[in-house]
């Protein structure tokens, strides 16, 4: 028998099948969830990777970012009051899409922008180019941004997804599946018992049939030997039968 914890059931064939049918579908459930956890695990790091050299890229991004605002307060002045009049609808929006990756939906952000460029005319009376340099910059950081966010999102999506199939990987692994093994073993033992018991019982009760038939053997055997010297006795001493045909012997006189 298991020493490990089983469940308390009644040995039977018939509980051992249930047994047998739930520990294939543990196995069966425990290879899926690790194909699971591998695919989430491959997802992860490529995420992980492209995180680290997103922010690589925008280190670089921002410092050209600066420098472009300040090229472009130098050579058109201070541009606040023209972009803050003019900033009455969004143009750049977000997006987000579903990703599923083994089950597990991850949150993609994209993008887009709508309408013209409000900002077209800033800039037009002195420092132009500096200015729309300027602003390809920030909108160009501004993409790698939503793209930063997206990822460092399924990151975050994709660590708990790791962690909660990890558990139950572990948990059918070392509880589930252990605990299902130690019932089957407990219950073939038990019929294995039961089984010897029963052979036992049977040889017992052919054996005493076996002394039982013998003594009736024997009996009969007793009984006929007294019936044969009866019968002998009496067939000496039986008086005549008159209705018996006899030949009598003649008589002289």
């Amino acid at each position: 028998m298991g020493t490990g914890e089983k469940i308390n059931v009644f040995p039977s064939r018939m509980i051992l099948t249930v047994m047998k049918v739930r520990l294939k579908g543990a196995q069966k459930g425990h290879s899926l969830l690790k194909k699971k956890s591998d695919a989430l695990t491959l997802k992860f790091r490529a995420t992980l990777k492209k995180i680290i050299e997103n922010k690589t890229v925008m280190g670089d991004v921002m410092k050209t970012v600066y420098f472009s605002l300040a090229e472009a307060a130098y050579a058109a002045g201070d541009i606040t009051q023209t972009v803050i009049q003019n900033a009455d609808k969004a143009q750049n929006k977000i997006k987000f899409t579903k990703d599923n990756v083994a089950g597990v939906q991850l949150t993609n952000f994209t993008m887009h922008t709508e309408g013209s460029d409000v900002y077209q005319l800033t800039g037009l009376g002195k420092g132009g180019q500096t200015v729309s340099r300027c602003k390809d910059t920030a909108q160009k950081a501004i993409k790698l941004l939503v793209e930063l966010a997206s990822l460092q999102t399924s990151f975050i999506t994709l660590d708990e997804a790791i962690k909660i199939t990890n558990r139950r990987v572990n948990g059918i692994e070392y509880v589930i599946i252990p605990r299902y093994e130690n019932t089957i073993a407990y219950i073939v033992e038990e019929l294995d018992e039961r089984e010897r018991e029963e052979f036992y019982r049977l040889k017992k009760v052919q054996d005493k049939k076996k002394v039982i038939r013998e003594k009736q053997k024997a009996f009969l055997e007793e009984y006929n030997k007294k019936e044969e010297e009866t019968s002998g006795m009496a067939t000496e001493d039986a008086p005549r039968n008159l209705l018996e045909t006899e030949h009598d012997p003649d008589i002289m006189f």
